[in-house]
């Protein structure tokens, strides 16, 4: 029994993001030796995933809603400069994406589409309309469909309208958001078998066979997010605090981008996001509005993803694009991306939508969409990895100027 003990209290004061590389480790190398008993880990993904899906809107909704109702009069949480980066970051990665795409120019070849029943939207207009309806979502529904936009809405209008409540009352809110903080850490230490479980499975169902006809494609699409999140993101926080920015930007990449790389979903990864925000030691009041709204809006993997998509099919049916074009595209793919959905795949039923800039069909771009599920083993892993890492990023850059 003391043994048992042991070997559970080593597991749980270790390095969390080393046992996380071993469980990718032992995922390939299971996935290697045998298909079968790869898949029959995916139990442990599902699960994992599931687990974090399940605590991700309460966690948000409880954290939110306590933060302004304990909050003191007149302190400023610090979130328009926050916002701020979230728009310019998620702009840049669009520009950036852009320029790469006329630098490497990517010719697809167009397959049939998708067996998947896609519905992407006709304009920015009815992006916009969507965010609308979500934010006046029932709350119930918001929290059951992890309709996050909902979910920041009614916990902002309850913590306001319980911040002038009893100091009883505001402690029940405390004593509850550090309950749900307990169980978010719980889930959090059981990563690496979530992550074995994930790895395992993804290689015993793709391999490498599927990406091999797309690697030009993907090698712009990872070239462009590595060069966000090492450049980009890099100057961005420099000019804000005027500091060193890669101990940050590399902290956040190791224990946020890589859970998030596997996870594949930004609402997923809300709960390991605000646990770092409080390693870092950031503002509870900042970090527990910053990190769920920047899963709804801070997306430049998503920005990269539909502006590439986007130029790679200009690029394959010979049409020609001047500078005014790229730089609307550029505001468009941006603005259409704070629309995009938390969960994987979610930017690419957008690629329609910019495709619409230059005329091409509904048709030709579901195609395109096609060919996005295909790569999405890599392409949105690494968008998710890179949305998700630049929430914490942001936050921090603006936290510690205070």
């Amino acid at each position: 029994m003391k043994n048992r003990k042991s070997i559970v209290t080593k597991y749980a004061d270790g390095n969390l993001v080393i046992q996380i590389l071993v469980g990718i480790v032992l995922g390939v190398v299971v996935a290697m030796i045998s298909k079968e008993i790869a898949m029959s880990f995916s139990i442990l993904g599902t699960l994992f995933v599931g687990a974090l899906k399940a605590i991700a809107p309460i966690l948000v909704f409880v954290l939110v809603a306590t933060a302004i109702a304990t909050k003191e009069v007149g302190v400023d949480t610090g979130m328009k400069p926050i916002i701020f980066l979230y728009l310019i970051g998620t702009f840049l990665a669009a520009l950036v994406a852009v320029v790469a795409s006329f630098i490497f120019p990517v010719e697809l070849i167009l397959i049939n589409a998708a067996d998947k029943v896609l519905t992407p939207p006709d304009s920015v207009i009815d992006v916009l309309k969507t965010v609308l309806n979500n934010m006046v979502d029932n709350p119930v529904n918001a929290l059951l469909t992890g309709n996050f936009i909902g979910i920041l809405v009614w916990a902002i209008a309850i913590g306001f309208a319980m911040h002038y409540s009893s100091n009883e009352t505001k402690k029940v809110f405390f004593d509850v958001s550090t309950g749900i903080t307990k169980i978010v850490k719980f889930i959090i230490k059981l990563a690496p078998f979530g992550i074995f479980g994930l790895v395992a499975n993804t290689f015993a169902q793709t391999g490498f066979e599927a990406l091999l006809s797309y690697s030009k494609l993907l090698l712009v699409l990872v070239g462009t997010m590595l060069f966000i999140a090492l450049i980009i993101n890099p100057i961005i926080v420099f000019i804000k605090t005027r500091k060193n920015p890669f101990p940050l930007v590399f902290t956040c990449l190791k224990e946020s981008g890589i859970t998030a790389f596997f996870t594949r979903s930004s609402a997923a990864n809300i709960p390991v996001n605000l646990n770092l925000c409080k390693k870092l030691g950031l503002r509870e009041d900042t970090y527990s509005i910053s990190i769920p709204l920047g899963a709804t809006t801070n997306m430049a993997g998503a920005a990269v993803t539909i502006t590439i998509l986007t130029l790679a099919t200009v690029h394959t049916l010979g049409m020609s694009i001047d500078l005014g074009t790229a730089l609307l595209l550029s505001f468009v793919s941006a603005l259409a991306a704070c629309g995009a959905s938390g969960v994987a795949g979610g930017s690419l039923l957008l690629i329609p939508l910019a495709c619409s800039l230059f005329g091409i069909s509904n048709d030709i771009a579901l195609q395109v969409v096609a060919i996005g599920f295909i790569i999405g083993v890599v392409q949105d892993s690494m968008e998710t990895a890179l949305n998700s890492s630049t929430d914490v990023i942001f936050t921090a850059a603006c936290h510690k100027e205070d």
